[in-house]
């Protein structure tokens, strides 16, 4: 990010100078040219109709760790230093930003507090562009706002791969409770800390403060120097600004509940469309589909791509286009009795819409074990990021499932743990999973495939799953294994018993009708009642039962599940919800 011409050693944070380099922060290095672009005159003068100009005098604190909200600051003339900080009071220079370089990452698109602070060095004069004006750059200006989105991204890469910047969670390594909170920040693609109070002077300084208990681990440091004992998403979410204040009086065009991927398309074509989109999320951008290691059938991507990295950019897009994503949001009600229609959030607050989807997907299967809840997050895990990867890694781990994502979370395991077991009920994998998954899994040598086998007991203590217990259908024999590491890819069931009060109408699995299915059954009950069926359809062919009230993706029934099949759905919503929009009146 700037002037100073830093080397791939200098990037490390000081605790971490001797350890070599990561590949990732090498290629971060070699495109220095893209994170840390210099406008040329031509260029400043095409941006100062996005903003305005200030000038700070030397030493004036610019920006502060997770209080200040802005868009994007470019130089005029004199320096802005960034510094990373860490909530307790640690601050190292990262970066200097001369003429014509900018601040900001990806956060700003959407006004999110700053993850560093900044300060003038001399006389500065910047040009403030707050971020409704910034995400108009950089859509009016097509070739320079993609360089600046570029650079907004590996900014925020940067801070991912260095540690730096977000909250600090502080807690004895491989503390069981620190799982939960690692995965709702990595799943978000927020950058943390971590910090053992057995090896780290401050951090144990902490919590002779604090005096944690039990159920209080991990202590949690906000970049605004806040300290929160065990938050939940969030409580973690307000923390950090990715769970905003929604106003209730507001009405929005559209109200997308679920940002997996047919529900991120949908925020991007509305949002590119004109339209005001929020998007409630309960854990992170993407759904199920981002704990994907590799997406290798999904157009335009020959060589593969991640769910995360796919979602990521998806994310993005929307923020560009001016969507509103609240995470964790998990939506409770759905209120129909009148319209504007209602959502109704876990803090009893409502937000409206003129038009709500629901991609709102499924929750995890788990199976039918007493204590399957006792360890999940310490030993019982639902995907498998690098997280999980890390905590199982050169031991024995048990995968449960024949999918698809079950095969992707094998192979990518098998690179991490010394042996993947595969259990499944049926005799082999032809049936559930692509060819060229299996092929992969076989030529695997430390995948071992367990047929007609199920789990029938899971053991151990308040620290951790310890050992597993099989049966073989086949022969009923019953067998242990000591591991303490069990994936679960047995499926999911519609997240739809939130929708109950609205009336929505569902199939005998739960999985919401739309279109042809809701007028097929509407026709029928005419019928029965004696009066003439309707000569037209009564509903697009997304729109359930309740008028205004759409459904796509792997809730809705007969969807095809896979990850292109609902981003196209996605798509195809938004000219149905434009259509019922136009019936409707413009001040509603």
């Amino acid at each position: 990010m700037a002037n100073m011409q830093l080397t791939p050693q200098e990037f490390v944070p000081e605790a971490n100078r001797d350890e070599p380099v990561s590949p990732s922060l090498q290629n971060l290095e070699s495109r220095r040219h893209q994170s840390n672009p210099v406008l040329t005159a031509q260029e400043l003068k095409r941006l100062h109709r996005f903003g305005t100009v200030r000038t700070y005098a030397n030493g004036v604190r610019i920006l502060e760790a997770g209080h200040t909200s802005y868009g994007m600051l470019v130089t005029l003339s004199g320096i802005v230093a960034i510094n990373r900080y860490d909530g307790l009071g640690n601050s190292a220079l990262l970066v200097e930003h001369g003429p014509g370089e900018f601040t900001a990452e990806v956060a700003q698109l959407a006004g999110r507090p700053s993850l560093v602070n900044a300060h003038a060095v001399g006389e500065v004069e910047v040009l403030v562009i707050p971020p409704e004006n910034l995400r108009a750059l950089v859509i009016a200006e097509a070739e320079l706002g993609e360089r600046i989105v570029r650079a907004l991204i590996l900014r925020r890469v940067g801070l991912i791969e260095l540690n730096s910047g977000g909250p600090l969670l502080v807690a004895p390594a491989g503390h069981a409770s620190l799982h939960t909170l690692q995965s709702f920040l990595t799943s978000n693609g927020h950058p943390h800390s971590l910090l053992d109070p057995n090896l780290d002077q401050q951090a144990a300084a902490l919590v002779e403060y604090y005096q944690p208990k039990a159920e209080d681990w991990p202590l949690v440091v906000c970049p605004d120097g806040t300290v929160k004992k065990n938050p939940g998403n969030a409580e973690m979410g307000r923390c950090l600004g990715m769970l905003p204040e929604l106003d209730e009086e507001k009405v929005w065009d559209v109200i997308v509940v679920g940002a997996g991927p047919s529900g991120l398309a949908t925020a991007v074509y509305a949002g590119s469309e004109g339209l005001s989109v929020l998007a409630l999320e309960n854990h992170a951008f993407g759904g199920q589909a981002a704990a994907s290691a590799r997406i290798e059938n999904y157009l335009g991507f020959p060589t593969g791509i991640s769910g995360g990295a796919l979602a990521g950019r998806a994310f993005v897009q929307a923020q560009k286009f001016g969507v509103e994503v609240a995470i964790p949001a998990p939506a409770m009600r759905l209120l129909c009795d009148q319209y504007p229609l209602r959502i109704e959030l876990a803090d009893g607050k409502q937000v409206k819409a003129r038009s709500v989807v629901l991609s709102c997907g499924a929750r995890y299967r788990r199976p039918a074990l007493h204590n399957v809840a006792q360890f999940e997050g310490k030993g019982v895990f639902f995907w498998a990021s690098r997280i999980e990867a890390n905590l199982c890694k050169s031991s024995e781990v048990v995968l449960v499932g024949g999918g698809n994502s079950a095969g992707q979370a094998a192979v990518f395991l098998s690179a991490h743990a010394a042996k993947v077991h595969m259990v499944i009920r049926g005799d082999g994998l032809k049936a559930t999973m692509s060819t060229y998954l299996i092929d992969r899994i076989k030529a695997t040598p430390n995948i071992e495939l367990h047929t007609h086998t199920e789990i029938t007991a899971l053991e151990g203590d308040e620290e951790g799953l310890r050992q597993v217990s099989f049966r073989c259908n086949d022969t009923g024999q019953e067998f242990h294994h000591d591991v303490c590491h069990v994936f679960l890819f047995i499926g999911a069931d519609p997240n739809t018993a939130w929708l109950h009060d609205c009336g929505v109408e569902v199939d005998e699995q739960g999985f919401i009708r739309t279109g042809f299915d809701v007028n097929k059954g509407e026709c029928r009950a005419k019928l029965e009642q004696g009066a003439r069926p309707p000569e037209k359809p009564q509903r697009a062919a997304l729109e359930t039962s309740v008028p205004g009230v759409f459904a796509i993706g792997d809730v809705r029934a007969g969807s095809t599940k896979r990850v292109a099949a609902a981003v196209g759905e996605g798509a195809a919503v938004v000219s149905q919800i434009h259509a019922f929009l136009a019936t409707q009146p413009v001040n509603t």
